[in-house]
């Protein structure tokens, strides 16, 4: 057996804003929700993901039927696996039995971070899990049974996984090479309450004798400890202090985007602050070449769970995923990075270095909010426990920037997909004039030229479009309702009738805001209709007070008018 390198080395971490993707997931309760819905949502961050709506329809395999299965994140071959004599129809990341799934990768000990001969990455996982499961809890068990059977091809990754009563969240992490398979523990989140997670691990100590709502790999612990990664009873076993110690970018980067949640419906957040900005307690410094003991994990860190001070509704997710640290000391709108314009996204690399007051070249960091450019797809999961199955589960979808976008309702038993969200409708490198993700894109890097002037109104039209889709839905769902009660084939028809129309829709009138909105703020201006004149009203706002005297400060007299003159 191959051996582990020192613990100093698997004490390197693989962090996720390394990695292609960095994304962020919050997980609502049954009892947590203002219609007693269940809730995930899920960011898909990557400067190289296309943003599209996966369709898997409902299928029956002959027996001896294979699966192939290709790395989610590349496309690369990984091996083949038996099929299931039947799968079910999925949509996105959710299927016709409500069941959903999102993930965010934290990468974790970069020892455990390969696997030779594996064949299951998290894509495939999430999307062959959902094709074979009518409950959070068999996802959770396919899961765990895929990885031990054919091995763990990715690092570090934290699940949402949700159905219409409960749900959970899984973390897992690779065995390492000269191993097979993962160790992973699943915590249901308690009814009543709200979780998140962000590219950092977040479960800590768990229960081992309540299987209703704690499920684990019978060698979660014992592994750590044969591998000399960890030290101490079982009942203080930490996994994600052992399997990925929260450090600085752990928390200003990931756990911040879940702090930053927690803060709009907690009241108690302020506390954990510092700890979202970086600064990491210890009861006990990790010495080098050790394994890692209880008083050495992080003495500060968030709750996994809170309870909110309100019940949480849909909109109120769209919201969350919205979120650039508005409002606090980081907010991205108000320091010089943001420009004249208050522009809360930073173009990339996520850290650099430069020369401080004193002349030493130090290391730096942007910040890494919710709501950010390079997001490919995000949704919202909704299940519905109160209406059936084929009526009940809904996607709210959308491509591009969360902040600039619009969330479709997407019933997710729905035999077809909107042309405009279709896979193979364009490409990353390859333009389509009706792909809602390049629409989305062209009005959104529009804004970002004039951010203070031309979101605003990129966000009353989004606020308008999803207030109407919400009262849309209750009235689709009566429609279907009363057509379930008599042909349940003619109510899927009807509510994939709607998904499709009403998304093609959207993405349609998107792409004629964009035109108005060229036409009205293009080469700085700001123009108007005038009606009965041949010209528009036109107005050049220019730039702040505050600008202009920065620049004074920074120029002195070079741009200094002497002598009058225009």
């Amino acid at each position: 057996m191959k051996k582990l390198t020192p613990f100093f080395m698997t004490f390197m971490l693989v962090f996720a804003f390394n990695t292609n993707k960095a994304c962020t997931n919050f997980l609502i309760s049954k009892g947590a929700s203002a219609d007693g819905s269940v809730m995930i949502s899920y960011a898909a961050d990557s400067h190289v993901l296309y943003g599209e709506l996966y369709h898997w329809p409902a299928m029956d395999w002959p027996a001896g039927t294979m699966l192939d299965v290709y790395e989610w994140d590349t496309g690369k071959f990984l091996g083949q696996i038996p099929q299931v004599s039947h799968t079910y129809n999925v949509t996105g990341n959710m299927n016709e039995h409500q069941v959903a799934i999102g993930e965010t990768t934290y990468g974790g000990l970069k020892v455990l971070g390969s696997q030779k001969g594996a064949i299951m990455d998290y894509g495939s996982l999430m999307y062959i899990a959902l094709q074979r499961s009518k409950t959070a809890r068999e996802a959770i068990k396919v899961i765990g049974d895929l990885m031990a059977k054919y091995g763990y091809y990715s690092s570090g990754e934290s699940f949402s996984i949700s159905d219409a009563n409960e749900v959970w969240i899984m973390e897992i992490i690779g065995k390492g090479e000269g191993e097979k398979g993962a160790v992973w523990v699943a915590r249901k989140i308690p009814d009543g309450y709200i979780s998140g997670h962000a590219n950092q691990a977040r479960i800590t100590t768990f229960p081992f004798d309540d299987s209703s709502n704690c499920i684990y790999a019978d060698d979660v612990i014992s592994f750590a400890k044969r591998k000399n990664l960890y030290k101490g009873k079982n009942k203080d076993f930490s996994f994600s202090d052992v399997y990925a110690p929260v450090d600085f970018g752990g928390a200003r980067f990931c756990e911040i985007r879940v702090w930053s949640m927690f803060k709009e419906v907690s009241n108690d957040m302020m506390k954990h602050f510092d700890y979202a900005k970086g600064i990491i307690q210890h009861k006990k410094e990790h010495k080098e070449n050790t394994p890692i003991t209880k008083e050495n994990y992080a003495s500060n860190r968030m709750p996994l769970w809170i309870k909110p001070n309100r019940k949480i509704t849909v909109q109120d997710m769209m919201n969350f995923m919205r979120d650039h640290l508005e409002g606090t000391q980081l907010d991205m709108r108000k320091d010089v990075g943001a420009g004249p314009f208050e522009l809360p996204y930073r173009w990339r690399p996520l850290t650099w270095d430069a020369e401080n007051t004193e002349g030493e070249t130090k290391h730096y960091c942007n910040e890494r909010a919710t709501s950010t450019q390079q997001t490919g797809f995000s949704f919202i999961a909704q299940s519905r426990s109160w209406i059936p199955n084929e009526i009940g589960g809904i996607i709210w979808f959308s491509v591009d920037d969360a902040a600039s976008t619009v969330y479709t309702p997407i019933y997710t038993s729905s035999t077809k997909i909107p042309d405009c969200y279709a896979k193979g409708n364009g490409k990353m490198m390859e333009w389509s004039d009706n792909s809602a993700f390049w629409i989305f894109n062209q009005v959104s890097n529009f804004a970002y030229l004039r951010y203070n002037i031309i979101h605003p109104e990129i966000s009353e039209k989004q606020k308008n479009y999803e207030t109407k889709f919400v009262k849309k839905v209750k009235a689709i769902d009566a429609g279907a309702f009363q057509l379930y009660k008599t042909d349940k084939k003619l109510a899927v028809e009807f509510v994939t009738d709607f998904s499709v129309n009403n998304a093609n829709s959207l993405v349609n009138d998107w792409k004629k805001f964009y035109q108005y909105l060229f036409m009205k703020y293009m080469d700085g201006n700001v123009k108007t209709l005038n009606p009965g004149k041949q010209n528009p009203n036109l107005k050049q706002p220019g730039y702040s007070k505050d600008f202009y005297n920065n620049v004074v400060k920074q120029t002195g007299d070079k741009f200094l008018m002497k002598g009058g003159g225009h």
